[in-house]
């Protein structure tokens, strides 16, 4: 079959390489400037591909507020507690982690979006989101090389910290209930009370 055949017998059959169009970041944020994504869209850059979010119910945001409520004072000049907000792993990927806390110098006026080495660590609360945050963002996150990713699995009323990446993927994961200590990796000295996360 010559090419012109070829072409031909795809266009009669309607099929195609099924090769996904993949943006990058500047894509993205130019697509929001020219208003074809709102500011308030529940997506996500995950992989050059935009992913909608899964919706806030009720137990995700009032894990995420009581997250920010013992994380403030906990943290302190430690560290600024960014809840929703982008961090830029790549070029192509600009996940919205629910909860973050970010070093210091990202409190300066000129310090631009967060990236990896700016996070410590990365918190991401999971109720019908579980399967996605394990499968799709723990190793997207293990690949850029975030240090400590928590998943507040709301499920099993447990925390999943996802610690040292190495080669694409975590090699320690700690899992605890609610109730018992967690410390922060990158933080030494510090422990989230996760029995507050109870009531």
């Amino acid at each position: 079959m010559d090419a012109g055949t070829e072409t031909n017998a795809r266009a009669s059959t309607g099929t195609t390489s099924g090769k996904p169009h993949l943006f990058t970041v500047w894509d993205y944020h130019r697509m929001t400037e020219a208003g074809v994504l709102d500011e308030d869209s529940r997506v996500e850059l995950i992989r050059g591909q935009i992913t909608d979010m899964s919706p806030i119910g009720a137990p995700h945001f009032r894990t995420v507020n009581r997250l920010t409520r013992l994380l403030v004072p906990l943290v302190g000049a430690q560290g600024i507690v960014s809840v929703q907000n982008p961090v830029r792993l790549d070029g192509g990927s600009e996940p919205q982690p629910d909860v973050t806390i970010l070093h210091p110098r990202m409190d300066e006026d000129d310090a631009g979006t967060p990236g990896p080495a700016d996070v410590l660590p990365l918190i991401e609360v999971a109720d019908s989101s579980l399967g996605f945050d394990r499968a799709t963002k723990l190793p997207l996150y293990a690949e850029a090389g975030i240090r400590d990713y928590w998943i507040v699995n709301l499920q099993d009323r447990a925390i999943e910290a996802h610690r040292d990446p190495e080669g694409g993927r975590c090699v320690r994961t700690r899992r605890i209930g609610f109730g018992e200590p967690l410390d922060i990796l990158l933080l030494p000295g510090l422990t989230l009370p996760t029995v507050d996360l109870m009531r």
